[in-house]
Order: C-alpha cells, then sequence, then structure tokens
C-alpha cells in the first residue's frame, strides 16, 4: 500500500481514535494502525512513542473533544436546563467514541501532568454551571463528581448492554438527573415556631 503523502501526528491519532472507536482500544495496534495509513510501523514512531504513546495521545485527544462538546451544550443555558444539556452531552460522546472514552479512563490525570491540565478544561465546564446553584469549594467539586459518576456509570452499562428490561432507557437517564439536581438545591428552612409555641414541641388543647 503507497505511503500516504503528509501525514501528521492529527492525523495518526485521528485514524486510531476510529479504530478505537470502531473496534475497541484493545484490539488497536501499532502495526494495524500502520497498514490502515498505509506507512511503516517504524514511521509511526515520528508522531507517537510507541503504543502507550499513542493511547496517551488518544487521551489527550479525546479530553479535548469532550470538553468541546459539553462547552458548545452549556451556551446558552443555565441551572437545571444546563446541567440536563452537560449530561446528554456527556452520555452522547460516549456512545459515540467508546474506544476514545477507554482511552480517557485509562489514563490517570494524577499521573501524567499535561493529562491533568487537559482534564481540568471540561471539569470548569461544570463547575461553571454548577456555580448557579450557589455551590463553591468543596461542595462543587463533590458535585462534579457526582454528575460524573452519575453519568459514566449510566452510559457503561448502557453501552454494555446492561439495560435489559424493555422500559424507556432514556426515561430512567431523566428521573436520574432530576433527582441529581433536586439535590444540588439547599433545604429549605425551617420554620420558626408560631407564637406561643416552642420549637420542636406543639402546643395541644
Amino acid at each position: 500500500m503507497p505511503a500516504r503523502a503528509g501525514l501528521d501526528t492529527n492525523a495518526v491519532v485521528r485514524a486510531a481514535a476510529e479504530m478505537a472507536d470502531a473496534d475497541g482500544l484493545h484490539p488497536l495496534s501499532l502495526a494495524r494502525l500502520a497498514e490502515r495509513l498505509g506507512v511503516r510501523v517504524p514511521s509511526l514512531y515520528n508522531h507517537v512513542q510507541g503504543l502507550p504513546g499513542l493511547r496517551r495521545a488518544l487521551a489527550l485527544y479525546g479530553i479535548g473533544a469532550l470538553h468541546d462538546a459539553l462547552a458548545s451544550a452549556a451556551i446558552g443555558r443555565s441551572g437545571d436546563e444546563a446541567v440536563f444539556a452537560l449530561a446528554a452531552a456527556y452520555r452522547n460522546f460516549v456512545k459515540a467514541h467508546p474506544g476514545l472514552y477507554e482511552a480517557m479512563t485509562r489514563t490517570p490525570p494524577g499521573q501524567d501532568a499535561e493529562v491533568a491540565a487537559a482534564s481540568a478544561a471540561p471539569v470548569e465546564v461544570v463547575q461553571a454551571v454548577l456555580a448557579g446553584y450557589g455551590l463553591q469549594g468543596d461542595d462543587a467539586v463533590h458535585a462534579v463528581r457526582g454528575l460524573r459518576s452519575l453519568v459514566h456509570g449510566f452510559v457503561t452499562l448502557e453501552v454494555s448492554g446492561g439495560f435489559g428490561m424493555p422500559l424507556d432507557v432514556d426515561e430512567s437517564f431523566r428521573r436520574l438527573l432530576r433527582t441529581y439536581v433536586a439535590g444540588l438545591r439547599p433545604a429549605p428552612a425551617t420554620p420558626p415556631p408560631l407564637p406561643g409555641q416552642s420549637a420542636g414541641r406543639s402546643i395541644s388543647r
């Protein structure tokens, strides 16, 4: 197969992402990627540092794509509408890019400074939306973790065929999100006691 002219790192990573999404991350190899691109395996080392480097590049590429999807979903929205839009964008991303998403989850940010810096961008989008609920500091971090865990767990089960009952999966997702956003709001304050009534006790006649 003739070598592809003008091959660059972006083209290598995009081709690898397409293969991972179509066939899964595990079968992806430098040999298969080189065959797809019409080059010899050593040529790929001009763009990625072996298979580990390719998977790292896929993680960075996926994080950037997820950030773009979340940022686009949040534009012009606030409150519950924005949270629902973010969750839907996240879910749709994973369903459309299962191999790319797997590469992202297999590259923990804590072990790579560049991946950690890239991972901060989508988190900031979510934090900006959740700020509308008055969440700051630790409360905001807990809320971000909760939303990510909610969507990740749901869509991971979904793409693996974990929801076998003949019931609308979209409705299950909506109900789950409604419960989540209800928990973001502060509990209503306890009303003051009525005149002549002490707190915690009622007057019986």
